[in-house]
């Protein structure tokens, strides 16, 4: 277990503070929502009062969750001091700089959690920050902050910890997964969450209208395979984004079936604005081979891990030039990552 030194400095602040804000930023997943879910039940078992924020609507492919309809797009007028999310990236609060309520972050003490490997313009006025590349996930890191700080690691708390595990790794599936991570689901499992029954839930909720089931299928007989089948790319434009989003998030229906595809070692979906805006979500294959995404985000000054990102275009850059230099950068990314493997190979071989 990992030793935080800033640990002293993070209980102090909870100790100090009754309304604690929670914040997840504008590109909520299973690993973000799972953990401020699971503060809220921790700081709540300690007769704190915890507060939720996130800039947009929680998705409905997370809505499985019990207490996602508490998460507020609002930032209350009172509240003693905030626990960033899942993020070390300021960028990644854009409604908060929209309507100015990013400083009335900046005047209380400030937690940040995370574990992303590539960050972007980290969160300036926080009070203290551990980001812990090792964890798979920010669930796994709070679990191991919860254990240390001797905070009530109820059941419903560690469920959703649970959830923030096995949302950024793949279901376990993915090289973030560690020995560690592996020993941390166990615990759970011991401690009462009912795996199974998170899975049907998960299952339930996210189950598709006919008309997402056949848009499914428009979406699949679109998608691109280029780079030599390595990298998928599928463009959502705003008409569908008004139309389906609503019922289900384009990518998250589209990209696990691409990622079963022979030969496909990343997905791009992009969602392609009326105003120019444009935003791509970066998904790889489960292999030390594909894990490009982080990489690939950061060059369009996004973030995220290596097998899951994203980022923003608002420059109103033209899209046909953006998704050319995805598809370009990706596969230079895949062409190193490949020969750095295959050298890794070579030189582990015995020789005769």
């Amino acid at each position: 277990m990992a030793s935080y030194p800033e640990l002293q400095t993070i209980t102090d602040i909870v100790a100090a503070a009754q309304r604690i804000l929670i914040l997840q930023a504008d590109n909520p997943d299973a690993d973000s929502l799972g953990s401020a879910l699971a503060l809220e039940h921790i700081l709540g078992d300690m007769g704190k009062e915890p507060l939720l924020y996130c800039g947009i609507d929680i998705p409905t492919y997370l809505q499985h969750l019990e207490g996602w309809d508490r998460v507020s797009r609002e930032v209350p007028r009172q509240f003693d001091a905030s626990i960033i999310v899942d993020t070390s990236t300021i960028n990644l609060f854009e409604q908060l700089a929209k309507t100015g309520q990013k400083v009335w972050l900046a005047n209380k003490p400030c937690i940040v959690l995370d574990h992303h490997l590539e960050v972007q313009n980290e969160v300036p006025f926080a009070t203290v920050t551990i980001n812990d590349h090792s964890k798979s996930s920010t669930g796994e890191l709070i679990y191991e902050i919860g254990k240390q700080a001797k905070w009530p690691l109820s059941v419903a708390a560690q469920t959703n910890m649970m959830t923030a595990i096995l949302g950024d790794t793949q279901g376990l599936s993915n090289q973030q997964t560690s020995a560690n991570t592996y020993r941390v689901m166990a615990d759970m499992v011991d401690a009462g969450v009912d795996r199974p029954a998170l899975e049907e839930a998960r299952r339930e909720t996210n189950k598709m209208p006919v008309s997402i089931f056949r848009y499914k299928a428009e979406l699949i007989k679109r998608a691109e395979l280029l780079a030599d089948g390595r990298v998928a790319i599928v463009v959502i434009p705003q008409a569908e984004i008004n139309q389906y989003s609503p019922l289900y998030n384009p990518g998250p229906l589209i990209i696990p079936d691409i990622l079963q595809t022979e030969g496909v070692k990343t997905v791009v979906v992009f969602k392609q604005y009326n105003n120019g805006r444009v935003t791509a979500a970066i998904r790889c294959a489960s292999r030390s081979d594909s894990a490009i995404a982080a990489e690939l985000a950061e060059h369009f000054d996004g973030g995220g891990h290596p097998y899951a990102s994203g980022f923003r275009v608002e420059n109103g850059r033209p899209f046909n030039e953006i998704k050319s230099e995805c598809i370009r950068y990706a596969s230079q990314l895949l062409d190193n990552l490949e020969r750095q493997t295959n050298e890794t190979l070579q030189h582990t071989q015995p020789s005769d």
